[in-house]
């Protein structure tokens, strides 16, 4: 699959000489946006990660985002086969916003030419009155129509934004004009009451995203005006929803999302809210500001479990209180991407550390846990119990489900969030291995290399690279969970206030060759179920950690531990003494602890466990793992207790394998 890449490469290269690999960057005018960003991401291209998560980075650009069969993504625009219903029309976008993500963070020629193919074939298949989708003239604005236009508009922007062709922005253009006569202001469509009935005009309704971004670009009134159309359309009673989805309004007042007017389908929901953090910055209007803090808040206190992502079934279920539950298809990998970009959303907005915080727990677990470990695939679903289980296919044609298409876009977010910009400086959001060059206040660049095994260990050093000596900031984000933190500057201690929760901003004159060095509090820790039932599950840094058959089989005469009830064996303060082994002889594990648990007499014995993304990584039948154990547990019952905890299984059905076409040959 990579030689036929680089030779389709090639080939695309030397018919289009005037193909810069470098994307451009900042095209937005500035004009068009009331609200700057507290934090801006790194300049494309300007960030390197290197170590295990620059590995899945690769692994996922690779064998995933570079290897699409571009002609199976968009056949279905040619072809238009979706009748009323089905959303072939939305793979090309999600698959495509990952790949510009992906191209931005790498930016060659071979990555170029992947996406330049893409987005000449999709545009080929525009017709006369701007529409690109997958479904008949008749069946316009049927079940998933307008959420597919809303990909390919997101597609189209993102491929502006990099390159600055403006081809791709007349044609999202375009699309958006005949959108806006079909369901704009002067139709008499009310834009929430379409799409397919059980989700409440929540996908149709996302499309103002891509709208207000329009808007952004363009300055064109017409795109504000449908903007606003259909935020208002929002609280207007139709066929779907007596009252109105009442966006706005409900996630005001704090209406629990499980109980909201418009359906509590998490993915689509939240995508409507990134709509209204792109039409706040383009307006200014704080009530739209204010919605979308207050639901985004309300999501971390309601529904995130312990690895970074919610929902059962897709939807909103009071996931916080439920997750020690035997939950059967929960944690869409979907949410987990969307949520991820939701949090980006508000980071850059807000300039809050807790989004960050969020995003390194999701980025850890839920996210990582659910692609393969070559990347070339993703779960549907995952778990905190069970097994790990590919997605199945939605669409032959595509040989895609929603969740292959989506789960590298909340991957891809990372090189944008981990080095940020802001008018005073540059922040550090992420710890690892990694280069980066950031623009100074000043207009020089900085560059900060960072050395580190985190989460391994909690030691990270900074070298400071400038041109010329110059007085900023330099904000290290300082995880709510680390109690102890230092910060030496140059061998001296840091003067300011280091608090769990915050950024720790060292203002100073800095100069080339200057030395920072960050100690974060590694401790174990025990985490009580928020819901009280006494279950308890273990954290180190951002990492949750899990039991894996692998690493205690369940019974098999020699390796067992005695057949007692054990506890954590926690201090008073729940904070737990773990032991790193490595990865205990098993290459497919990251890191794996000898964790300390007390049996009924009270004497210590020690239990393996490894990082949640590991654990059930061989993606077998049989490979279980565990999070939440209750207090004390029967080491018999380590796995399964007469439970069926496997994920998107059905009995009698057979368990869903990687496409061949994308297996890492």
């Amino acid at each position: 699959m990579k030689r036929i890449i680089i030779a389709m490469a090639t080939v695309i290269i030397a018919l289009t000489p005037a193909v810069a690999a470098k994307p451009k960057n900042n095209l937005k005018p500035v004009s068009h946006i009331k609200v700057a960003n507290a934090l801006d991401p790194a300049p494309s291209g300007s960030v390197q990660i290197d170590g295990f998560i620059g590995n899945r980075l690769d692994l996922c650009i690779e064998n995933r985002l570079m290897a699409q069969d571009i002609e199976r993504v968009v056949q279905p625009f040619r072809d238009k086969p979706d009748g009323n219903w089905g959303f072939r029309s939305e793979f090309w976008g999600k698959w495509f916003t990952g790949a510009m993500l992906a191209y931005g963070y790498q930016p060659t020629q071979e990555h170029r030419a992947v996406v330049e193919k893409a987005v000449r074939e999709l545009m080929a298949t525009q017709d006369a009155n701007g529409y690109i989708g997958t479904y008949q003239d008749e069946n316009h604005l049927g079940d998933w129509d307008i959420w597919g236009r809303k990909y390919v508009m997101l597609g189209l922007l993102a491929y502006y934004d990099q390159t600055g062709d403006r081809t791709a922005l007349d044609a999202a253009a375009k699309v958006a004009d005949h959108l806006i006569k079909e369901a704009g202001p002067e139709s008499g469509v009310n834009i929430a009451e379409t799409g397919w009935i059980g989700w409440k005009g929540l996908a149709s309704s996302s499309v103002l995203e891509p709208i207000a971004l329009l808007y952004q670009r363009t300055g064109e009134q017409r795109y504000l005006d449908f903007a606003h159309h259909i935020v208002k359309s929002w609280d207007s009673p139709n066929k779907l929803s007596p009252t109105g989805i009442r966006l706005i309004q409900e996630a005001i007042s704090g209406t629990p999302l499980w109980k909201m007017s418009g359906a509590p389908k998490a993915y689509e929901m939240m995508s409507c809210y990134e709509g209204l953090c792109e039409l706040y910055r383009a307006t200014g209007e704080k009530i739209y500001y204010e919605a979308s803090h207050k639901l985004i808040d309300s999501i971390i206190r309601d529904e995130i479990m312990i690895v970074g992502s919610a929902s059962l079934q897709e939807i909103w279920c009071h996931g916080k209180m439920r997750q020690t539950e035997p939950l059967y298809q929960g944690m869409e990998t979907c949410v987990t991407a969307t949520w991820m970009k939701y949090l980006y959303q508000m980071l850059r907005l807000t300039g809050e550390s807790k989004y960050a915080d969020e995003l390194e727990i999701s980025l850890y677990n839920a996210c990582l846990g659910a692609m393969s470990p070559n990347g070339e695939w993703w779960a549907y679903y995952s778990s905190l119990m069970g097994e790990r289980v590919h997605s199945h296919q939605q669409f032959p044609d595509v040989v895609m489900s929603c969740c292959v298409a989506n789960g590298p876009r909340g991957l891809m977010t990372l090189p944008s969030w981990a080095a940020m910009t802001s008018g005073n400086g540059v922040s550090l959001n992420f710890y690892g291995d990694m280069k980066c060059q950031l623009p100074t206040p000043s207009g020089q660049n900085v560059s900060l290399n960072m050395q580190t095994s985190y989460p391994s260990d909690g030691d990270i050093l900074v070298e400071v690279g400038l041109p010329k000596e110059e007085k900023m900031e330099i904000a290290f984000r300082i995880p709510a969970w680390s109690k102890r933190s230092t910060i030496l500057v140059n061998g001296e201690p840091f003067d300011g206030i280091t608090v769990g929760g915050s950024y720790a901003s060292v203002s100073r004159v800095w100069k080339d060759g200057d030395v920072v060095s960050l100690s974060l509090d590694m401790r174990g820790r025990v985490i009580d179920a928020p819901s009280g039932v006494g279950d308890k599950a273990i954290m180190r840094g951002p990492v949750v950690l899990a039991f894996d058959t692998r690493l205690v089989p369940r019974r098999d005469g020699v390796s067992e531990p005695p057949m007692l009830r054990y506890e954590f064996a926690g201090d008073s303060e729940n904070y737990i003494d773990l032991k790193p082994t490595g990865n205990s002889g098993i290459d497919a594990i990251w890191m794996t602890f000898d964790v300390p648990v007390a049996d009924e007499s009270g004497a210590l014995h020690t239990l393996p466990m490894c990082d949640y993304c590991s654990a059930g990584n061989t993606w077998e039948e049989g490979n279980l793992f565990r999070v939440w154990m209750q207090q004390p547990f029967d080491f018999r019952h380590l796995y399964t207790n007469n439970l069926d905890w496997h994920v998107n299984v059905t009995v009698g059905v057979d368990r869903p394998e990687i496409p061949e076409i994308y297996k890492v040959r």
